[in-house]
């Protein structure tokens, strides 16, 4: 019997974007078992909290399960990422590119990562070039100014960034 594939794709999916969803389905694709780390990092001021953000992906991530036929999980977590990759069996940690930027970032973590624990590899997916430009801040602001979004998330997560916004205008407005 061969060994599983298991894969970790770790972020804070604030809110869950078209483009974490091809990255999801393209890995779900590669592996047997793929666990989507919602990462909690208060320090970036998330607009939807823990919870609410390991609903919505889970709700995008149902579909790509049962078309793929990979186990997709979704968790929140917390920690050092080589650390939550070993406690779900993860041999690989799945990270989207998108754009010459984010390679900086992304080499010296691969690095760190692998001081930390050689035996997890990091397997990078660029971003179809539909969804290249997509970030979740940008989401964010565009949203809080006004503008359309509904082209770069899913129509659940559309629905819940456009009332968190509003109802932070009105909280803004008391």
């Amino acid at each position: 019997m061969s060994r599983q594939r298991v894969g970790l794709y770790p972020g804070t999916f604030d809110p869950v974007t078209n483009g974490h969803l091809d990255v999801i389905d393209r890995a779900a694709r590669l592996l047997d078992r793929l666990v989507v780390g919602v990462a909690i990092n208060a320090g970036k001021g998330p607009l939807f909290p823990l919870e609410e953000r390991v609903e919505l992906v889970r709700a995008e991530t149902d579909r790509i399960a049962a078309r793929t036929g990979c186990n997709v999980e979704v968790h929140p977590f917390t920690g050092l990422l080589v650390g939550y990759a070993r406690e779900v069996g993860a041999q690989m940690i799945v990270r989207g590119l998108r754009a010459v930027t984010d390679f900086d970032y992304e080499f010296q973590m691969t690095g760190m990562n692998h001081r930390l624990d050689p035996e997890i590899e990091t397997v990078f997916l660029m971003a179809s070039e539909t969804n290249q430009f997509i970030s979740s801040r940008f989401v964010k602001e565009i949203a809080r100014l006004g503008g359309d979004v509904s082209s770069f998330v899913p129509a659940l997560t559309l629905e819940r960034t456009l009332a968190r916004v509003r109802s932070k205008d009105k909280d803004a407005d008391a």
